[in-house]
């Protein structure tokens, strides 16, 4: 018998702020969605519709006939607030009360459905709330395939089961999970939704053909909660399905191919959000080999796309995948830069270049890619991955809110004033983290970073402590508090923690090639794929300054290409991205190289010793198969930490040959 499907944030007593009489009332589809959610609500915990809002406890409206009510004082105040908040923005929503009526008002439907989500967690905890999104894009991209791959499964980089969307070649005949997940997704304000893996293989190029009609089955499940369907493409697809010789953006017929096969898609999913494309990437193809560039490429998709209102999210990602390890001169960090600053201004208005956060891939700690202030002439969209691929793959608590928040307010353009969150027109992107587990991520705490993400995606000023919190308390009942601040207490540093016993102050990777899950120090030294740390019997770290190294810190605008460029002021977080030192030299912190690996990584090992003993103290407080599940990840995360710990503290020892200067014992 299958185990039951983890309510996640929305366990059933969420909807009891629905319990009472409630009118429904407005224009679009999605009223009925927050109909029926009401409808759901008070079958469970009493209430019901109510008719006449002038009898009702909880109006839920959109604006156009708000305004007919605003007579009732709940209303006329969210009214009132939404004026005062400025121009009109679309799934913009406030919620107003008045003695113990309560008004919820949708800029459109859209903003209904997420005000009344929005209703379940904050329940009485201010008169009136107006909140509007940051980016009107807040979009999810799965790495799903329709066939098993040997290595990876149906999910690429997956750590939670298999593809929610498709099973043995085809999609999924029961699309019941999806439709759950679509709920969960809604109730965070996420609206888009790639279905398939960016690396697009044979089956998945049928997508956008002979499998269309599936494809509108899972369009069908999304659009009721408010998000648009996307496919990942393959750039090839003129040849592999239309029998074309060439996929030469420039050619007639691949455009004209292009034209018809957006149409094709349009008339089976009318609200289509577009095409995501991995191009000239690690073994993808692209326009490259047609002597074409990047903004060729991406404008022919765009072109056919614009006439429906779609959008092609082209991957920044690009980069030599065949480097040459002893060419020094050759750097990764440059690549995303080197491309594509270049072509700025040359893009289709339709075209968002999807820029990862760092320069590398997703590393537990990176600068932020100089990308995003790169290319002002051209839409971009920052892309985030909730998949712990490189932070623990959801075998270890790992919560990625304040990684993302520092990258979303990082102040990356003119002279250090303008933050990351500003210059993304095109929205944020995250690598999806769920599967068919039971628990929807694996690790039920990695629940947490899905619903950061939606949070911090419509709201990237939003303090993600606050954020924590605010799962916690949904997904484990707000009167535990004992048991929400322990959970809090876990989860609050876990990213610091995480960072403390693997690889050290920015230098990225050390993990085993292939799979990427625990330590390998030199896994990825000599191999091909642009991942170095250079270390040897006399420093560590990798030179991209001006004056010595690749000249990567001149990608930067001011001051930070300065201040990465001077060993003086570079952080000590980042200072082996940036610069090469000898094993003594002294961090900010005043600490030596070698010193902060010892002292970070065992401490790390004695926090992760501490997660453990707390969780221990919730055993009978949350509920049984959610607590075992996490314990037994917490003891994976115990075992791979010392591992990280004794394999860097060794590998730095017989480098260095300078001992911990506390006198612990390291592995000779």
């Amino acid at each position: 018998m299958p185990s039951p499907i983890h309510a996640a944030w929305l366990p059933e007593d969420a909807t009891t702020a629905l319990a009472t009489a409630v009118h429904v009332s407005g224009t679009g589809p999605l009223v009925a969605t927050v109909s029926d959610e009401a409808r759901a609500a008070t079958r469970l915990h009493g209430g019901h519709l109510e008719p006449d809002p002038t009898a009702a406890r909880l109006l839920l409206l959109t604006l156009d006939l708000a305004r007919a009510l605003a007579g009732e004082p709940a209303v006329a105040r969210a009214l009132e607030a939404l004026d005062d908040d400025g121009p009109s923005c679309p799934e913009r929503y406030a919620i107003a009360r008045d003695g113990d009526r309560t008004a919820v008002v949708g800029e459109d439907d859209h903003g209904l459905l997420h005000g009344t989500f929005a209703l379940l967690r904050h329940r009485g905890e201010e008169d009136v709330v107006v909140r509007r999104p940051a980016h009107r894009s807040r979009m999810l991209d799965h790495w799903d395939n329709m066939v098993s791959h040997p290595v990876m499964g149906t999910v690429e980089r997956g750590y939670a089961g298999d593809s929610l969307f498709f099973a043995d070649g085809d999609v999924r005949a029961d699309l019941g999970r999806v439709a759950g997940y679509a709920r969960l997704l809604a109730s965070i304000g996420v609206n888009r939704v790639a279905v398939n893996n960016v690396n697009v293989h044979r089956a998945e190029t049928e997508l956008l053909g002979p499998r269309l009609a599936d494809v509108a089955r899972i369009a069908d499940v999304l659009r009721r909660w408010g998000i648009r369907l996307h496919l990942s493409v393959s750039f090839a697809s003129p040849i592999v399905l239309g029998g074309l010789s060439t996929a030469d953006p420039l050619a007639e017929e691949v455009a004209r191919w292009w034209t018809e096969a957006a149409g094709r898609v349009y008339a089976a999913v009318p609200d289509f959000g577009g095409f995501v494309v991995k191009a000239d990437s690690e073994g993808q193809p692209g326009p490259f080999a047609y002597g074409r560039d990047h903004a060729d490429g991406a404008n022919v998709l765009a072109r056919a796309l614009a006439p429906h209102g779609g959008v092609v999210h082209w991957r920044a990602f690009v980069y030599d995948h065949r480097q040459d390890w002893r060419d020094r001169s050759t750097d990764r960090a440059r690549a995303a830069s080197d491309h594509f600053a270049p072509l700025d201004g040359r893009f289709e208005p339709d075209v968002v270049l999807q820029v990862k956060h760092g320069p590398i891939d997703f590393q537990v700690r990176e600068p932020v890619s100089p990308v995003l202030a790169a290319v002002p002439a051209t839409t971009v969209a920052v892309e985030l991955q909730l998949t712990q691929e490189y932070t623990g793959q959801q075998r270890h608590v790992c919560y990625l809110g304040p990684a993302w928040s520092e990258v979303l307010t990082f102040g990356l353009a003119e002279r250090g004033t303008r933050p990351v969150h500003e210059l993304v027109a095109g929205g944020v992107v995250g690598v999806a983290n769920v599967g068919t587990d039971e628990f929807w991520t694996g690790h039920p705490l990695a629940q947490a970073n899905l619903f950061a993400f939606g949070a911090l995606a419509w709201d990237p000023t939003a303090d993600p402590d606050a954020v924590l919190r605010e799962w916690a308390a949904a997904t484990f009942g707000p009167d535990d508090e004992d048991v929400v601040d322990t959970v809090c207490a876990m989860m609050t540093d876990s990213w610091a923690t995480y960072e403390s016993y693997t690889a050290p102050l920015g230098v990225g990777f050390m993990v085993r090639p292939g799979h990427h899950y625990g330590p390998d120090v030199d896994g990825y030294e000599y191999t091909p794929w642009g991942t170095y740390h250079f270390a040897d019997r006399d420093g560590i770290g990798v030179d991209r300054t001006r004056a010595t190294g690749t000249g990567f810190t001149g990608q930067y605008p001011s001051p930070w290409r300065e201040r990465y460029e001077d060993l003086a002021s570079c952080p000590d977080e980042l200072l082996l991205f940036f610069h090469h030192v000898p094993w003594t030299h002294r961090l900010h912190s005043g600490r030596t190289v070698v010193q902060h690996v010892y002292d970070t990584h065992l401490a790390g090992v004695e926090r992760v010793e501490e997660l453990v003993r707390q969780w221990a103290g919730l055993e009978g407080r949350v509920e049984a198969d959610l607590f075992a599940r996490v314990q037994e990840r917490l003891a994976e995360q115990r075992r791979s930490a010392q591992e990280w710990c004794d394999q860097l503290c060794t590998y730095v020892w017989r480098h260095s040959g300078v001992p911990d200067e506390h006198g612990r014992p390291i592995h000779p």
